[in-house]
């Protein structure tokens, strides 16, 4: 059997303290789970298929026009959506990153180039990537912030990569599932850079702590892109639960100015944590933090219910490498503490 790829597995073994998966730590809204509740009553019916109520919220909520929205069962639904839709027969990803870009475009035949980030950079996206944007470049993912490394894409370096993908005839997809998080984060958007080879990913799943619902959605420069990907993949893609669900958290006031609020004190908190327990960490701006420790930390800290994501399964990083998500005080407190008790043997 394949070992899963990724974090938030709760149910191989006995886990109370889940850090392998990046989700807000202040949880799930009750206005959301009240919503969710409400809609099963309309569960005997299908789902709208084109998301006209949810597309309407998001296009208020982005101030995005509606016809270049396309929502899916989570944004990794999107994902291979898009390799669908434009078939691309090269692509570039960086490394480490999500690796269900590369999972995507594999599965459909694409060939895959890497572009390696660096230790010796602190992992951060540089210049150097522009010299791998060739024309036979179909299309490029970036994450931004980066997961895992949790580092953000400068808006600078952002504007050149896209005008580069222009030049190339590359389409450019951004993942900013985590760019809520990030303080400033709308600042650090590709939306300014948006043009009609070009296309942003979002999700409902972190931000708003739904992973068991699955809601994504893209932010499309052209229309006719946006319909392309609109009519691949399965009918009925975001169940009645789902489109009640992101209707509802678009609703909410407050509440993502909160969690970047909490986040950002919680995620000092953590990063000093570590550098007292003289454990390596890659500075992050995300709801996450990679860090470096030579024992195998997810099985000694499974042992006590507590889950973190090895990350030796990314590309470009080797044995050692970990995730942490950053959760709220008692739980960012427990985990120090259990690693400390770890190190200390």
């Amino acid at each position: 059997m394949n070992r899963f790829a990724h974090g938030g597995d709760v149910y191989t073994r006995h886990i109370e303290h889940d850090f392998s998966a990046n989700i807000n730590p202040l949880g799930l809204p009750d206005e959301v789970l009240l919503e969710v509740s409400d809609s099963l009553r309309r569960c005997g019916n299908y789902p709208d298929p084109t998301c006209r109520e949810l597309i309407r919220a998001i296009s208020d909520s982005e101030w995005f026009p509606s016809g270049r929205i396309v929502c899916g069962n989570g944004a990794a639904d999107l994902i291979y959506r898009i390799v669908s839709a434009f078939k691309p027969r090269c692509a570039l990803v960086c490394a480490p990153t999500f690796s269900e870009y590369e999972k995507a475009l594999t599965e459909h035949g694409c060939a895959v180039r890497q572009h390696f980030l660096t230790q010796k950079n602190g992992f951060r996206l540089t210049c150097d990537i522009l010299s791998d944007i060739t024309p036979d470049i179909d299309i490029l993912f970036l994450c931004n912030p980066n997961n895992p490394t949790g580092q953000t894409i400068p808006p600078e370096l952002m504007e050149r990569i896209s005008a580069k993908c222009r030049e190339t005839g590359t389409f450019l997809v951004v993942d900013e599932c985590f760019l809520d998080f990030v303080e400033g984060g709308r600042d650090l958007s590709a939306r300014q850079f948006l043009s009609d080879n070009s296309a942003i990913l979002k999700a409902f799943t972190k931000v708003y702590a739904i992973p068991g619902i699955r809601l994504g959605y893209a932010l499309f420069g052209s229309s006719e892109a946006a319909e392309k990907v609109a009519s691949t993949g399965q009918a009925w893609s975001v169940s009645t639960p789902a489109q009640a669900a992101g209707i509802s958290a678009l609703r909410l006031d407050g509440y993502v100015e909160k969690t970047v609020e909490v986040v950002s004190i919680e995620r000092e908190f953590l990063q000093n944590g570590l550098h007292s327990l003289g454990l390596e960490f890659v500075p992050s701006e995300a709801n996450f933090i990679l860090f470096r420790c030579r024992l195998p930390l997810d099985e000694l800290l499974s042992q006590r219910g507590i889950a973190l994501r090895n990350c030796e399964n990314y590309d470009g990083l080797k044995t050692g490498w970990f995730r942490t998500a950053v959760r709220l005080r008692e739980e960012n407190a427990l985990l120090l503490a259990a690693l400390g008790e770890v190190l200390n043997g």
